[in-house]
């Protein structure tokens, strides 16, 4: 009898959390470690007030995902420099906004709109009292690593500012942070081994530990284009001229993908492969992103790396192997050395080439830095001879000629600009 090949999506919530946690750990370019700490010195805390495990686990994860309203090099440096800066509230609301309806990070919603918001104003709110001790225990630890953030890397530093970071914590009891946390705190990080904990290496480790500590949680394909699309609106909030781009490109994907006959499963992942496909796109700063003019070398290679970046983030979540396949191709031109992995024509499966053409055909549609969006007849022509030119394929090009209209429609979102 013929094999069957099994091409469902078995996913693990667990597994995705983390590789959110490593998309948004890319908007600090050098430090890809942030929310990973975050999410320690949080556990730890958890720990020393006896916490169970289910909780240290919750509190874990949402040290992971307490930024995800930060696509802003620029604002997660202000972040990290300011204790109190003005404006940040605004990325706790857009966090929250953003997995709103997402179910399975539903419980997560207000402890992130929460998590910039002083004890001396979460102590009288009018909502449960575990939201605000898990918001305020998130705040915390957020604030002690940003103070520890420049030391990061030599660790006789870090010890030696462990006594100052204390005291500015301690400081800020009862206005900032509750004074039972607070003492958890300063329990906690007594011990040497607390602030150990957040070294390069030592956080991949403590990773590891807590992902073998819990079940997966298998996730079904549904609240996986759920959580695809919630990955697709934290990178297209990076620039202004990316607006539903990862959406846009997802649909369209979608649209050639049944045109030319791939089976419902497949369809479903080239959907879901559309949404992820920039999301290194994290990591080049702003203005690079905002730049109006060509590039420059230095600054193409950053931008090259981040098909690379994305194809890492993906090749973490099991299940997920032909998605981070197609994406790794998907921004390489046939015959070209423009990016990282310089793939032959012939290694390049057809569901990349469908994500190519989408790709290029929906940035043609934006306005970007350097250049307004293209009308449907100049969309035409360019993809026509860039088919011609092999730096798209032929047969995916002349599929989306003869439906054009739809194509377009397709790839323009509700809402787009």
């Amino acid at each position: 009898m013929p094999t069957t090949v099994d091409k469902s999506i078995h996913a693990d919530l667990r597994q995705i959390i983390i590789a959110l946690s490593d998309t948004l750990d890319l908007v600090a370019v050098d430090d890809v470690n942030n929310g990973k700490r975050v999410a320690i010195i949080a556990a730890e805390c958890a720990k020393q007030a006896g916490l169970d495990e289910w909780e240290i686990t919750f509190l874990f994860d949402l040290g992971l995902l307490r930024d995800i309203g930060v696509s802003s090099t620029h604002v997660h440096d202000r972040l990290l420099r300011e204790f109190d800066w003005k404006d940040a509230q605004r990325h706790c609301d857009e966090g929250a906004a953003l997995i709103c309806g997402v179910r399975p990070l539903s419980d997560f919603v207000e402890p992130i709109r929460l998590h910039h918001t002083p004890w001396k104003e979460l102590e009288s709110m009018e909502i449960p009292g575990k939201t605000k001790e898990h918001a305020n225990r998130i705040f915390l630890a957020d604030r002690v690593n940003a103070l520890a953030a420049p030391y990061y890397g030599d660790r006789a530093f870090l010890l030696n500012q462990a006594t100052r970071i204390r005291e500015e914590i301690t400081t800020r009891t009862t206005s900032h942070f509750s004074p039972l946390l607070v003492m958890d705190f300063l329990a906690a990080s007594t011990v040497e081994t607390f602030w150990l904990n957040l070294e390069p290496g030592s956080v991949h480790a403590y990773l590891g530990r807590m992902m073998k500590k819990n079940s997966p949680i298998m996730t079904p394909v549904r609240e996986l284009k759920l959580l695809a699309g919630l990955f697709g609106r934290i990178v297209d909030g990076k620039s202004r001229y990316m607006s539903n781009h990862s959406l846009g490109v997802s649909r369209l994907a979608r649209h050639l993908a049944e045109r030319m006959g791939l089976d419902d499963m497949t369809c479903e992942k080239i959907e879901i492969a559309g949404l992820l496909h920039d999301l290194g796109k994290l990591r080049i700063p702003d203005e690079i992103m905002e730049k109006p003019g060509q590039l420059n070398e230095f600054e193409r290679h950053i931008v090259k790396t981040h098909s690379f970046e994305t194809a890492q983030i993906l090749k973490r979540i099991a299940g997920f192997d032909e998605i981070s396949e197609w994406v790794a191709h998907d921004l390489e031109e046939a015959g070209s050395s423009r990016y990282p992995f310089q793939h032959r024509p012939e290694q390049i499966p057809l569901e990349a080439k469908i994500m190519r053409v989408a790709d290029v055909l929906q940035a043609m549609l934006q306005d970007r830095p350097f250049r307004k969006a293209l009308n449907a007849e100049q969309v035409g022509s360019l993809l026509v001879m860039m088919a011609d030119k092999g730096e798209l394929d032929a047969e995916v090009v002349t599929e989306l000629m003869q439906d054009l209209n739809n194509a377009l429609v397709a790839a323009t979102p509700p809402g787009s600009h």
